[in-house]
């Protein structure tokens, strides 16, 4: 923890509210996923690899820093999406020595079902997400002002 500040009834409203609208999110596309088949980990790597940059190729590796989670775990999860037709582990290219991830049709069927549903409810959120973003950058922004006087 960096700084200890007092918070406001306001700073401590809007911190509930974000991680609440974050729950009611994660719920939402837990939800959605379950609807395809497909475990909310599944969704957010799939999301990620096709998420990625463009130049950039997904490997176990980089899936587990995207994911935060642990190398083998990203390997486990690998081998599921594989199994189950959503990935293809392709040839390695550009002096990489780890085998390169692809989506498969499977896998981009569902992204784009999942993808609109998730920007849907996003943009239902939005207003209210904003809202406590609002208030809790305000906050910084005081602060950092009062730094400057």
């Amino acid at each position: 923890m960096k700084h200890h500040e007092r918070l406001t009834e306001a700073d401590y409203e809007a911190l509930a509210n974000l991680r609440y609208s974050i729950r009611r999110f994660r719920k939402f596309s837990a939800s959605e996923a379950d609807k395809l088949g497909l475990q909310p980990q599944q969704h957010q790597a799939l999301l990620a690899i096709k998420g990625l940059s463009r130049g950039e190729q997904m490997t176990a590796r980089l899936l587990s820093e995207r994911l935060l989670i642990a190398r083998h775990s990203a390997e486990e999860l690998l081998q599921q999406l594989i199994d189950e037709g959503y990935v293809d582990a392709g040839t390695p290219t550009s002096g990489h020595t780890k085998d390169v991830i692809h989506l498969a049709r499977r896998a981009e069927d569902a992204l784009d079902l999942l993808a609109s549903a998730h920007l849907f409810e996003i943009r239902k959120m939005a207003p209210e997400l904003m809202q406590a973003l609002r208030v809790l950058q305000d906050r910084e922004k005081m602060q950092s002002i009062a730094w400057m006087i």
